[in-house]
C-alpha cells in the first residue's frame, strides 16, 4: 500500500510484520485473573457434556477467551476467527501450545484458540438440551452465575463493611429483530429488553435480562431477598440500604425491607396530595428565586400514606425547588428517620448519589457491549449479558487492584482499554521464553509498569 511521500521518501505499508499482537495489555488481564480467579469461578457455572477424548478447549479456556475478547473491544464472535491465531492472546489464556502446532485437525494448525462456531455453540446451548444435542453441549446454569456474581463481591471486601448501599435500576436494551421476549415499551418508544441491575458502588452484583413488558418491582423481590440473606450470612452487623428510582417504589418492596431490617430510599412520583402538602414550601422557593435569580431548594418532611396501596404511613422527603424553567418538585420515600438524618441529607447526599450507578450501566452498554443481544432466544441473550458483566468485573478488578493511586484510578473501562490494553507488540516464542516487545514510544508505558508492579503485590488465589 502506497501512502503520501514524506521527506522525499516513499511510504510503503503492508501486513508482513510477522507474529504481532495489537493487544499487549491482555497480559494485565491475565495477571488480574491469576489473582482474583474470577473467570475460573465463572467457568464452574457451566455444565459440560462433551466427550473428554474429543475436547481440545476446556470450558474455562472458552469462557476466558470470550470475556477477554469483550474486555479488549471485540464484541462480535466473528472476530475470534482472527483472534484464535493471536499467539499473545493464547498465552494470556494459558495455552500450552500458543503457536497452535499440535491441533488435531490440519485446518486448525496455527490457531491455538477456538473459532466463532465453537463459541457460538456455547452461547446457544441450554441446560435441557446438552445431553441430547450433538453440538450444543456446554450450557450455563443461571442460578450458579447469580450466586457467583454476589460471592465475587463479598470476597472482594477484606473486612466487614459498616454499611452497604444496593443500587437497583433498569435500562432499555433496544432490539431490532424477532428475539424472544421483545416487547414494545411505551416509555422508551421502541422494542426492547429491560436489563435489571444491582450494583454496590462500582461492584456489579446482579444482571438479569427481563422481557420488555416486565414489572421491575416484581422481578426484583426474589433477587433482593437472596442477596440480602447472603450478605447477612457473612456480615450480620452490616447495615443495608436499598436505593432506587420511582420505578421500584411499591408497598411490597418497602414492606419486605421493613420486615428484613433493611433501609430504603426510593423515588416516588409526584401527585396532587403530595403537591398540596408542600404548597407553602413551593411558594417560599419561588419567592427566593425571584429575589436572587438563582435556583432555590427547600426541603420538607411529609408524613404520607396512599389511599389504598400502602399498608402504613411512611416518611416522604420533599424537595421544593424553583429553577429557571419554573417549579421542579421531587419526592423520595425512606425508612431512615428524621432524627437520624435531615431531609436535605436524605435527598442530596444519599438519593442523588445513585447517579453514579447510571455511569456504571453506561460502561456496561457502551464499553462492554451488554446490548449485543441479537440471538433469537432470551436465554442466549441472558448469557451474553453475563459475559458482558463478567468482563466488567474483570476490568473493575484491574482498576481496583492495579490502577489505585494512578491518574487512571477513576478511568472508565473504555479509557483503560484504549490506553493500557490496545498496545501493539511483537511476539517471539522460544523454547524457554515468550518475548513480548512493546513500542518504546508508548505514551502510557509508565502507568503500564505501575499496574504490573501493583498486581505482582496481590497474592495469588488458588
Amino acid at each position: 500500500m502506497m501512502f503520501q511521500a514524506s521527506g522525499g521518501r516513499q511510504v510503503v505499508a503492508c501486513f508482513d510484520g510477522g507474529e504481532m499482537s495489537s493487544d499487549a495489555g491482555v497480559l494485565l488481564l491475565a495477571e488480574v485473573e491469576r489473582r482474583t480467579r474470577i473467570l475460573h469461578e465463572f467457568a464452574r457455572c457451566f455444565m459440560d457434556s462433551r466427550s473428554a477424548g474429543r475436547t481440545e478447549h476446556t470450558v474455562e479456556s472458552l469462557v476466558t477467551q470470550r470475556v477477554f475478547g469483550i474486555a479488549l473491544g471485540y464484541e462480535d464472535l466473528n472476530d475470534h476467527d482472527h483472534l484464535r491465531k493471536d499467539q499473545l492472546f493464547a498465552v494470556a489464556i494459558g495455552s500450552k501450545d500458543p503457536e497452535g502446532k499440535k491441533r488435531s485437525r490440519e485446518r486448525d494448525v496455527g490457531s491455538a484458540l477456538a473459532g466463532k462456531s465453537t463459541l457460538n455453540r456455547m452461547e446457544l446451548s441450554h441446560v435441557g438440551s446438552v445431553e441430547d444435542d450433538r453440538y450444543k453441549r456446554i450450557a450455563a446454569i443461571e442460578p450458579l452465575i447469580d450466586h457467583f456474581m454476589l460471592s465475587t463481591f463479598l470476597r472482594s471486601c477484606e473486612e466487614e463493611p459498616r454499611e452497604i448501599i444496593l443500587d437497583v435500576d433498569t435500562t432499555d436494551d433496544p432490539v431490532h429483530g424477532e428475539q424472544e421476549g421483545r416487547y414494545f415499551h411505551g416509555y422508551y418508544g421502541h422494542y426492547c429488553y429491560l436489563p435489571l441491575y444491582i450494583f454496590s458502588g462500582e461492584h456489579i452484583i446482579l444482571a438479569r435480562l427481563l422481557p420488555g413488558n416486565a414489572d421491575a418491582k416484581t422481578d426484583l423481590l426474589p433477587h433482593l431477598g437472596r442477596i440480602v440473606r447472603n450478605i447477612r450470612n457473612k456480615w450480620s452487623g452490616t447495615r443495608i440500604i436499598v436505593r432506587g428510582d420511582a420505578g421500584f417504589m411499591g408497598d411490597a418492596i418497602m414492606s419486605y425491607c421493613e420486615e428484613a431490617g433493611v433501609d430504603y430510599v426510593l423515588g416516588i412520583a409526584k401527585n396532587s396530595v403530595l403537591l398540596k402538602k408542600i404548597r407553602g414550601s413551593m411558594r417560599k422557593a419561588a419567592r427566593r428565586y425571584r429575589e436572587t435569580g438563582k435556583a432555590v431548594r427547600v426541603f420538607q418532611d411529609v408524613n404520607y400514606r396512599t389511599t389504598r396501596s400502602w399498608g402504613c404511613r411512611r416518611r416522604v422527603v420533599a424537595k421544593a425547588e424553583h429553577i429557571e424553567g419554573g417549579a421542579n418538585p421531587r419526592f423520595v420515600v425512606t425508612s431512615i428517620s428524621s432524627k437520624e438524618r435531615s431531609a436535605r441529607w436524605i435527598y442530596e447526599d444519599l438519593y442523588c448519589q445513585r447517579g453514579d450507578m447510571e455511569n456504571r450501566i453506561k460502561e456496561q452498554q457502551l464499553d462492554m457491549f451488554s446490548d449485543r443481544t441479537s440471538t433469537g432466544s432470551i436465554a442466549g441473550n441472558q448469557l451474553r449479558l453475563y459475559f458482558s458483566s463478567v468482563a466488567y468485573m474483570l476490568m473493575h478488578a484491574l482498576r481496583r487492584l492495579g490502577l489505585t493511586g494512578t491518574e487512571m484510578a477513576k478511568a472508565q473501562c473504555g479509557t483503560i482499554r484504549t490506553k493500557l490494553l490496545k498496545i501493539g507488540a511483537l511476539v517471539r516464542v522460544t523454547a524457554r521464553k515468550i518475548w513480548v516487545s512493546m513500542p518504546a514510544a508508548c505514551p502510557y508505558a509508565e502507568i503500564f509498569r505501575k499496574v504490573h508492579t501493583a498486581l505482582l503485590g496481590v497474592p495469588l488465589r488458588n
